[in-house]
C-alpha cells in the first residue's frame, strides 16, 4: 500500500515538472490594432513545435483584413486548432484543458475591462479567465494609447491577479532595421515569459551593449 502511494506521489511530482508539461499555448486575438503580432506569434510557435490554439474575435477578423494581406482562413491555418468565439463549450473553456498559458495579442482595452470585472461573455474572455483561475501565465499585449484612469485601474487589477501586462513596445537598443525586427524582438520577450527562446531577441550584455557593460564594470572600484 505504501509503495502504491509513493508511486502516485512520484507520478504527480513528475507531471509538475516544466519539461513534461503539455507544450500547448492559447492565442487570443481581439480587435485592437496589431493583428500582425498574433500572426507572427503563430509562426514562431510552430517553429518551436508548440501546439497553438487560436481564438479570434469577429473584430480581430476585421482588423486582419484591414491591416494585412492575410486571409482569415490562412491565419487560422497557422494554428493547430482554432475555435469559434461564441463556442463556450470548447476545450479552452475548461480548467482541465492543460496548457502553458495564454497570450492575447493584440489585447484591446475592452477585453481588459471584461477580464478585470470577471465577465466571460465569449470564449476569448472565458479562456483567459480560466488561465487566471488555474494560475497559469496570461500575457496581455495591450494595444492602446494614451491610457486613462479606468484603463490603468483595470490593468492594475489584472496584474494583482497574476496577469503579465506586456504592451508591444519596441526595444531600440537592439538597433532594429525594420518593422519585422521590432515585432520579432517584442514577441521574443513575450515568449521569454514561457521559457521559450525563438532566437529573435538581441539580449543586452550578450548580443548588444557588451562594450558598454564592460566599460561600466571598469569604472567600479573594489
Amino acid at each position: 500500500m505504501l509503495n502504491l502511494v509513493t508511486a502516485r506521489v512520484t507520478r504527480l511530482l513528475e507531471l509538475r515538472r516544466p519539461e513534461l508539461m503539455t507544450s500547448r499555448i492559447i492565442i487570443g486575438m481581439s480587435g485592437a490594432s496589431g493583428a500582425i503580432y498574433a500572426i507572427r506569434l503563430l509562426e514562431m510557435l510552430r517553429t518551436l513545435q508548440v501546439s497553438t490554439h487560436l481564438i479570434m474575435s469577429k473584430s480581430a477578423e476585421l482588423t486582419v483584413a484591414y491591416e494585412t494581406d492575410w486571409k482569415i482562413t490562412d491565419v487560422k491555418g497557422l494554428a493547430d486548432s482554432w475555435y469559434p468565439i461564441e463556442d463556450l463549450g470548447a476545450a479552452p473553456a475548461s480548467g482541465s484543458f492543460r496548457t502553458m498559458g495564454m497570450i492575447i495579442a493584440p489585447c484591446s482595452v475592452r477585453t481588459v475591462a471584461e477580464l478585470a470585472t470577471g465577465i466571460t461573455g465569449n470564449l476569448l474572455t472565458r479562456a483567459a479567465d480560466v488561465v487566471l483561475k488555474e494560475q497559469h501565465k496570461l500575457v496581455l499585449m495591450v494595444r492602446e494609447t494614451p491610457l486613462h484612469l479606468v484603463h490603468l485601474r483595470n490593468l492594475s487589477t489584472l496584474s494583482e491577479l497574476g496577469a503579465i501586462i506586456a504592451p508591444p513596445v519596441p526595444a531600440f537598443y537592439a538597433r532594429p532595421k525594420s518593422i519585422d525586427d521590432m515585432i520579432d524582438h517584442t514577441l521574443g520577450r513575450v515568449l521569454d515569459s514561457f521559457g521559450l527562446d525563438c532566437g529573435t531577441v538581441r539580449r543586452w550584455g550578450e548580443d548588444v551593449g557588451k562594450e558598454t557593460v564592460i566599460r561600466s564594470r571598469r569604472r567600479v572600484r573594489p
